[in-house]
């Protein structure tokens, strides 16, 4: 009976983690992991040193270099491996701080429509948001099915051209071209078309465009077109991005530089 309290109580516990991993900002889970890996290494060391069990813990790291070496070498695969599950469209890996690099920027965009709030990571390129108002309002992209998606982008469709197209982009980027099958094979509009869709620099306000780029208020011109030439190698429609969100990152450049 303790066996089985026990184990119950370990997948609880596993489901809160989950639920917090999930739901937490890429750079809080960050946070938390580096201090939680800290103090559990200083606790280890502490209670093997008071227990004369310091050696045996020495030569279990030696043994561990070369896979943590081997494991490293997996995580610089991630974006490949992202890349690819797109293409076959199971979507990509939802690991925080995935595919960043020595060159990463570590920051974000943001785009606010009338109904989403979308934010996409510069670093591991994942893109995901919140629903503001209408079907599944407070619920997050990610946690919905293909089929709900594309009824609120029907509902888009008719009454929001720009969350229509914020919302096609994140389908691409989630699901690849597969949705605009089932979309098209569900009599979901025009699955995602830009047909009606305004003018990328139409109502966007200077806040908007700090925003699409990541940048703080007041950034310098070289910070500006930095910033504008490293999202769009990252999200080029050539390199597995979208049309919209290419358009949407140079019309924050000209906004903000009349470039």
């Amino acid at each position: 009976m303790a066996r089985l309290i026990i184990l119950v109580a370990v997948v609880v516990l596993l489901l809160l983690f989950l639920n917090w991993f999930r739901n937490t900002p890429p750079q809080r889970v960050a946070a938390v992991l580096r201090k939680s890996f800290l103090w559990g290494a200083i606790a280890l060391l502490l209670l093997a040193t008071l227990t004369g069990r310091l050696n045996p813990i020495f030569a279990a790291a030696a043994a561990a270099i070369p896979v943590a070496i081997r494991v490293l070498s997996l995580l610089r695969m991630l974006p490949a491996i992202q890349q690819t599950l797109r293409s076959l469209g199971l979507g990509g890996l939802n690991i925080p701080g995935a595919g960043a690099g020595s060159g990463g920027s570590g920051g974000t965009s943001s785009i606010r429509t009338r109904y989403l709030d979308v934010t996409l990571d510069h670093d591991s390129g994942n893109m995901d948001g919140t629903v503001r108002e209408g079907p599944f309002e407070g619920r997050r992209l990610s946690d919905l099915e293909i089929d709900q998606l594309l009824r609120m982008l029907e509902l888009y469709e008719d009454s929001d051209a720009q969350s229509a197209s914020v919302l096609s982009a994140f389908l691409d980027r989630q699901h690849g071209d597969d949705w605009r099958e089932t979309a098209a094979g569900g009599g979901a509009g025009d699955a995602g078309s830009s047909r009606g869709s305004p003018s990328p620099a139409q109502g966007m306000t200077k806040n908007d465009a700090w925003s699409i780029l990541g940048l703080a208020p007041g950034a310098a011109p070289d910070e500006i077109r930095a910033a504008h030439r490293r999202l769009m190698q990252k999200l080029h429609p050539d390199r597995g991005g979208s049309d919209y969100l290419a358009a949407q990152i140079n019309a924050a450049k000209t906004v903000l530089l009349g470039e």
